[in-house]
């Protein structure tokens, strides 16, 4: 087995455009459950109609790329909006139902025959990205050190991708610790406290889910522009569950968290890949016990088991605070007290 090229292939998965796209997504899908709890569950829709936001406007209307981005980012506000007014005034788990049926029903529309025209149907769109790779500054050849290279074309997405993670991140670090990111934590803690002192909950919870899904949307533009295509059953259910491993490996509720935990599930994810084929390749596993074509399933049962043994030994993720997953606890760590049970005087008479 050749260990050099499998953390040459492991590391080139972690820092590439994917973990790129899947680590901005995440960190809006953070701001929902990390610091507002939210339970979003359709984190995926977002980045649908940022894809096919991108995409429609220059493949079918031939628009220009830079409006294509703007109604990318344009339709993740208004899914916010259609998702938060009726929902976030009710309880969490309404939230919960109406962001993962919204995820589905629109990758069935974009997937119906009458929507073809547009969507082009389950065969979706493609080469609409051309302006973006004719700006590429880099020129042709490869780029990297050793057995870790890369293209001309990876390096100029990873560039523009890594660059959105980092504008994101100091975003986000500088909004949760201003005022409103305080007012987001409380919300997250006790609505009724923060009710309580005049603030406009609602409110509040409205703009971070419009935030956090214009992430997610921009997460989706990306994933369009890499792979210069977007097909509706590429946003199916599991890849909201893949940001929600990235957000609690990573730690929520921490600005770094889903960077980190981008970067870890992509390296992980590669190396159980490679690893796994070599080992089959080189005799080391017969073909009778794990048959190659299995090994795309097995990598994500054993990245599973891995996740499963750091929530058990660190619950909070790699750089998360217990104090901000614990129930009844906030970012400052000051666990909230629990008041006696009021006892009753026995009525006479009264039965027991």
């Amino acid at each position: 087995m050749d260990v050099i090229a499998i953390l040459a292939d492991a590391t080139r998965s972690a820092l590439g455009p994917v973990a790129a796209l899947y680590a901005l997504a995440a960190i809006g899908l953070n701001i929902h459950f990390g610091y507002t709890g939210l339970l979003n569950f359709g984190q995926v829709a977002f980045m649908l109609v940022g894809a096919y936001g991108v995409a429609v406007p220059v493949a079918v209307y031939g628009g220009p790329l830079w409006l294509g981005v703007l109604v990318g980012l344009a339709l993740a506000v208004v899914l916010a909006l259609l998702l938060g007014v009726p929902t976030l005034r009710l309880r969490a788990d309404y939230l919960a139902i109406a962001t993962i049926a919204a995820g589905e029903v629109l990758r069935i529309v974009f997937n119906a025959g009458f929507a073809q025209p547009v969507t082009g149907g389950v065969f979706g769109l493609s080469q609409f990205a051309g302006p973006f790779y004719a700006a590429n500054p880099v020129p042709p050849g490869a780029y990297g050190l050793g057995p870790l290279v890369f293209g001309n074309r990876d390096v100029w997405v990873m560039i523009v991708g890594w660059g959105a993670v980092a504008l994101a991140t100091v975003g986000v670090f500088l909004l949760v610790r201003s005022p409103w990111g305080r007012v987001l934590r409380g919300v997250r803690e006790d609505e009724d406290a923060v009710r309580s002192i005049g603030k406009n909950v609602f409110g509040y919870k409205m703009q971070s889910l419009v935030l956090g899904g214009v992430l997610g949307g921009a997460g989706g533009i990306l994933l369009a522009v890499d792979a210069q295509a977007v097909t509706p059953n590429t946003f199916n259910p599991v890849v909201t569950f893949y940001l929600y491993t990235l957000v609690i490996l990573g730690g929520a509720g921490t600005v770094l968290g889903p960077v980190l935990g981008s970067v870890v599930f992509w390296f992980l994810l590669s190396f159980a890949d490679s690893a796994l084929r070599q080992a089959i390749g080189a005799g080391y596993i017969p073909p009778q016990v794990i048959d190659p074509a299995d090994v795309g399933a097995l990598r994500f049962a054993l990245v599973g088991l891995g996740l499963m043994l750091l929530l058990v030994f660190r619950p909070a993720g790699i750089l998360g605070n217990r104090a901000e997953m614990r129930l009844g606890a906030g970012g400052s760590g000051v666990r909230r007290r629990r008041l006696p049970r009021a006892t009753r005087k026995p009525v006479e008479g009264a039965s027991r």
